[in-house]
């Protein structure tokens, strides 16, 4: 079953998960940054960004591979084949 979190994310157009990504990673990186210097008060904010980011990175390249020409993809599976 797909989480809320997941749906959300298949709504998005490119442009704004492209602006998304860039955002929570500019938010991540303050919040490490805060964290460094006085603290957080839940530092469990941090793992639940990252999880984010990696979730938008996921739907990103996810969207890449399924615009893939098929000449594309017969390269991609030749390349994948060599690395086994």
């Amino acid at each position: 079953m797909a989480t809320k979190k997941y749906l959300e994310l298949q709504e998005l157009s490119d442009a704004d998960l492209a602006n998304e990504i860039t955002t929570t990673e500019g938010q991540y990186k303050n919040l490490k940054f805060d964290h460094a210097i006085k603290g957080l008060d839940n530092p469990m904010v941090l793992k639940e960004i990252r999880k984010d980011i990696s979730r938008l990175k996921t739907e990103s390249r996810r969207r890449e591979l399924a615009n893939l020409s098929d000449d594309q993809k017969a390269k991609r599976s030749k390349i994948v084949a060599r690395r086994k």
